[in-house]
């Protein structure tokens, strides 16, 4: 072995071998109840200038095989077996110098949450200079800040000169995440580990930084680790597809066979639960959906969105047609100060006109900053409209105050897009669903335990929840308390505002199929608010298509998918992941 290769470490692979190879890994995390495994014999490759895409529900092991290969796993995690070969080189029993020459510089890392894991009180262009620095990309403060500029315009982001001086918070999602991919593309590594990258995306954005993101890893020759809960996603931006199960790999191969021949049963139930494979079904077939479900393969059929979809049409034909939510000629301005005691007008939401039919769902779909969720704070009483009516039930919502507004707050409740921001970090999950029991005074102590029970057992979640914390439970946990605690009130209208964007395909599916037989038992309306158009395809009977505060087009889903009038709207439907793909069916 030559002097140079650290001790512990195999010798460098022949030229032409894989870059990376990772054999039978395992890692553990220690607990109260001793070490728990959260993968066990993972075994896996990546040849140079390959792009291969890990799948999975939450908590199946992705993020993990991310962390562990650049050893990088939180302070209970700890590799216990196995090898991560990378250029030859075990990172697996490398040490800390070792592994600060490899990460950054060899393997780039884009994190999952780009608002997290930017430091909001630093500027963008604070924290790109700092990784520059600590990777040893440019030295002396000019130079620096020459190569910061560089790495934001490889990122496309334009005026990049001026954006280093601004906060996190002043970029808009995509933004955030194109900074972050330009962080871990800076050093043009050979190999780039993307975990969830686009997951809180519109489509079309997404679309843009996975091809932009593509385009950068062809022109420096990097292979690509990229970790996704959307099938239809990885098999249209991978070659090479993986599919994990609680810690282990169950199937893995090219991503079109896996796709269009799954063997696995769980591989099987993550396309009949994926939105956008669904989709493409319903519009392949094109057929009525009372007789899709009949025909489709679907080996997990509570996870078969075309089945809850069929369900859905079956309910809103016998449904009343009275309309539950009238909202006409709808407009808010925002004053945005432009600097000392002066302001400029910005139409958020401008002379929009729709109505929900009582036990039906609505879709407002469009890109980010489209409108889409100031029109529903309006709806929900949040914010006051500039100009334009809100009728609810009957009854107009401008002037309504006191108990009458308790009244509405009743009969209407939101569940947001964020299930972190809207849970109060110091409240436990069951007094989080039971306080709007408590505020309304519904019931006694006993009698609202027994409903935030069975609360937890309508969106799948152990009873012993109860008792933990958020920052205890994962995104999509985090998510169904969120619908819990909005169901508590059996309300008559539900506003979901980006309600499943963050969920993996097989709890999404769980939430969609909960919130249709909700629908069907109780007579729900929902006013469901997305960028998502795969899941507008299997939940929603009309769709409301949102651009720059006005809506462009509105009619029932089938013709928005069937014949889209505006060329916006068949942006917006080319963009669904998985669209190119051959399906088969």
């Amino acid at each position: 072995m030559s002097a140079a290769v650290p001790a512990g470490a195999v010798p460098a692979s022949a030229p032409g071998g894989p870059l990376l190879e990772v054999r039978n890994l395992e890692v553990g995390f220690r607990t109260q109840g001793g070490m728990v495994t959260a993968l066990n014999g993972v075994s896996f490759t990546i040849e140079q200038g390959e792009s291969v895409a890990i799948v999975g529900e939450s908590g199946s092991g992705k993020s993990t095989t991310a962390h562990a290969i650049i050893n990088l796993l939180p302070g209970s995690g700890r590799i216990t077996g196995g090898q991560v070969l990378f250029e030859g080189r075990d990172l697996a029993t490398a040490s800390r110098q070792e592994l600060e020459e490899v990460r950054g510089k060899r393997i780039g890392f884009v994190p999952q949450d780009p608002m997290s894991n930017l430091n909001p009180v630093w500027s963008v262009g604070f924290q790109v200079e700092e990784t520059i620095r600590a990777n040893g990309l440019a030295t002396g403060k000019r130079e620096v800040r020459k190569k910061a500029i560089e790495v934001l315009q490889q990122a496309g982001l334009q005026d990049a000169d001026r954006r280093l001086r601004q906060f996190p918070h002043q970029f808009s999602g995509g933004m955030r995440q194109r900074v972050l991919i330009g962080i871990g593309l800076a050093s043009s590594p050979r190999l780039l580990i993307a975990d969830e990258p686009t997951s809180a995306l519109d489509v079309t954005v997404q679309r843009r930084i996975l091809d932009h993101l593509e385009s950068l890893t062809e022109t420096v020759g990097t292979s690509l680790l990229f970790i996704t809960h959307d099938l239809g996603l990885a098999a249209e931006r991978a070659e090479k597809l993986i599919v994990m199960y609680k810690g282990k790999i169950v199937e893995a191969g090219p991503s079109l066979e896996i796709l269009q021949n799954p063997l696995h049963p769980y591989t099987q139930r993550l396309i009949a639960a994926a939105p956008s494979l669904a989709s493409r079904r319903i519009q392949a077939s094109g057929q009525h959906l009372g007789s899709l479900a009949h025909t489709e393969a679907a080996p997990a059929s509570g996870f078969d969105l075309i089945t809850a979809a069929e369900e859905r049409a079956e309910q809103v034909e016998a449904a009343p047609r009275e309309p539950a939510v009238v909202v006409e000629n709808l407009t808010k301005v925002f004053k945005i100060r432009s600097g000392g005691f002066k302001s400029v007008d910005f139409t958020a939401v401008d002379d929009v006109s729709f109505s929900i039919q009582k036990g039906t769902t609505t879709a407002l779909v469009g890109e980010s900053g489209s409108g889409k969720s100031t029109v529903a704070k309006l709806l929900l009483k949040l914010e006051n409209a500039t100009s334009g009516s809100i009728s609810v039930q009957g009854r107009r919502i401008e002037s309504l105050r006191g108990r009458e507004l308790l009244s509405l707050r009743r009969a209407m409740q939101p569940v947001f897009q964020d299930p972190y921001g809207s849970l109060d970090p110091l409240t436990n999950i069951g007094n989080t669903i039971a306080e709007p029991l408590k505020v309304h005074k519904v019931g006694d102590r006993a009698s609202r335990r027994e409903r935030v029970f069975e609360l937890l057992d309508q969106v799948s979640l152990p009873r012993v929840i109860a008792g933990r914390y958020p920052n205890e439970l994962s995104g999509g946990q985090r998510q169904r308390v969120a619908i819990a605690r909005a169901l508590a009130l059996k309300p008559d209208i539900v506003v979901l505002d980006e309600a499943v964007s963050a969920l993996d395909v097989l709890v999404q599916a769980q939430i969609l199929r909960l919130l249709a037989e909700l629908q069907g038992e109780l007579g729900l309306t929902y006013l469901f608010i997305t960028h998502d158009l795969a899941v507008v395809r299997v939940i929603a009977d009309n769709v409301c298509v949102m651009q720059k505060g006005r809506i462009v087009e509105a009619a029932s889903t089938d013709q928005v998918f069937g014949s889209p009038q505006e060329q916006y709207t068949r942006d917006l439907l080319d963009a669904i992941p998985g669209a190119g793909i051959q399906l088969g069916v």
